[in-house]
Formats: structure tokens, sequence, C-alpha cells
């Protein structure tokens, strides 16, 4: 039977060599990595610890990857092959991801909890270091970010975003084009100024050394647990916002439409995510344990 006469809702895509082509320069930026940090011999090429260059290498691999695996997923959306049932599948992997992502942070709000509910036990030690270094939680000598200066303004700033991209995603479900673009960038930049008053708070912990005391041995571990947990937020944080960007760009091009916009819906959902997962970090990280 010939694949032409073949009739089904099910999108069989065309061979693709992106899987391979990132599969390979995900290695090159694997290996590139471990040699900046710590030098290494590639058959019998020696790289020198803190040579950056192959890691950027696979980098700029990896993101040519990206960029040509999306643009083919968008071709086939314009020709018409994500069918309802492919539509579903899409959902589905999205809220696969999501959850992953979910557990992702589960781990580092994990060891945040252990260490603030249960400290008590490792100060119970018959050494007398351990027992002064867990006898509080955050430990002695460290200072804590105060919650209502900066935090607070990130909180807001990135529920109001959550406000712009529900407005641009309805306005694009209604047909109003205009309204979802201003949405959209609106958006954007709040992601955009979350980034930058982020960074701005990171070099105020580094410059006043507030989670650095030579009293407490756990300062390392309270600082390292800060650092994990809203870092790789700020990180999701980077990556919806290209991911928004890259919608924005979509749509003033004439992409997506009423009934068929997934590639946006997506970016929402994932924005969503990026927004519930800062309010445990303000709340338990900076408010609760932050004290």
């Amino acid at each position: 039977m010939s694949q032409a006469g073949v009739k089904h809702d099910y999108h069989l895509v065309n061979p693709s060599p992106w899987p391979l082509v990132g599969s390979f320069f995900a290695v090159v930026m694997a290996v590139g990595g471990v040699a900046w940090m710590k030098g290494l011999t590639v058959f019998g090429w020696a790289i020198e610890k803190h040579n950056p260059i192959l890691f950027f290498l696979g980098f700029a691999g990896v993101l040519y990857t990206m960029l040509g695996w999306w643009l083919n997923v968008i071709d086939e959306a314009n020709h018409g092959d994500h069918t309802p049932v492919v539509s579903i599948g899409l959902r589905y992997g999205m809220i696969m991801f999501i959850v992953s992502e979910v557990m992702f942070f589960v781990a580092w709000f994990w060891i945040f909890f252990e260490m603030a509910l249960f400290h008590h036990v490792r100060a119970s030690s018959g050494i007398e270091e351990v027992r002064a270094a867990w006898a509080t939680w955050p430990p002695k000598g460290v200072e804590t970010v105060s919650p209502w200066q900066l935090p607070l303004v990130n909180t807001l700033t990135l529920l109001l975003s959550g406000t712009t991209v529900t407005w641009a995603h309805h306005a694009l479900q209604v047909g109003d084009r205009k309204g979802a673009k201003y949405g959209l960038i609106l958006t954007v930049l709040l992601g955009l100024l979350f980034t930058s008053i982020q960074a701005y708070e990171y070099t105020e912990i580094v410059h006043e050394k507030l989670f650095f005391s030579p009293e407490a041995s756990a300062a390392g571990l309270y600082g390292s647990s800060f650092f994990m947990a809203t870092g790789f937020h700020g990180f999701h944080v980077v990556i919806g916002t290209i991911f928004l960007a890259v919608c924005l760009l979509r749509l003033i091009k004439g992409d997506f439409s009423p009934k068929q916009h997934f590639g946006f819906e997506a970016a929402a959902w994932y924005w969503h995510f990026v927004d519930v997962v800062w309010l445990f970090l303000f709340a338990f990280i900076y408010v609760i344990f932050g004290k």
C-alpha cells in the first residue's frame, strides 16, 4: 500500500537530522564544561583548565539545533500537520514536561525544608562544632535577605506578568491580535525586569557577604540551597521570557489564529508555572524560613 493512500489523523514526521545533531553538540557541550572546569585531553588535544572554547562551541550547536528543529515544527503547524489528535499529543507532552519541572524544584525545596525544619537533629551531635553549627537556622552569622524589598518587588512583577500574559492569551482567542501583541510585549518586559532585579540582588548578596559566616560551617549550605533554588528559578524565567519573545515575533509575523495557537498556549502554561514556583520560593525561603 502506498503512503499517499493512508488516511489518518496522525502526523508521521519526515526523517530529521536534529536528534542526532543535537545529541552530538550536547556531548560536545558537556565535555567542554568538564574541560572548562578541570582541563581535559581529547584525542591527543589538550584543553587547559578555564578554556571555555569547546563548551561554547557545543552551546552554539545546541542553539542551532533548537532553532532548526523549532522552525521545522512551526512549518508543520503552518502546513496543517497539527491535527486535533496531534494537538492533544502536544498538550500531553507539555503537561508532562511541566510536571518533570515541578519535581525538579521539589528537590531544592526538600533540602531547604530539611535544613530549616530538622536542623535540631544535627544539633544533638556529640561534636561541639556540629552542635554550634546547627543550633539555629539560618546559621549563626548569616544575614538573610529582607523579603519586603527586592523580593517583594519581584513577586509583584511576576504576578503582574501573569495577568498580562493571560490578557494576551484571551485577546488572541477572541481575534484581538493588537491586544495580544501589547500583552505579550508587557509580559516580556516584565520578565526582563525580574531578571534584572534578581541579578542586582545577587550582586548585593555577594558584595555584602550576607551568606558568608566564619562562625558557622553550615553557612555554605544555606547559601548553596538559596542560590540553587532561586537561581534555577531565575534561569527558568529567562527561558520563559525567550519562549514568549519568540511567540511575540511569530504573532507579529502573522502566525497563530484564535483556533490554533498551541505554541503560545504552551508558553503561557510555562509562564504560569514559573509564577507559582516563585510564590512558593518567596513564601518559604524568603519569608518563613528566611528570618
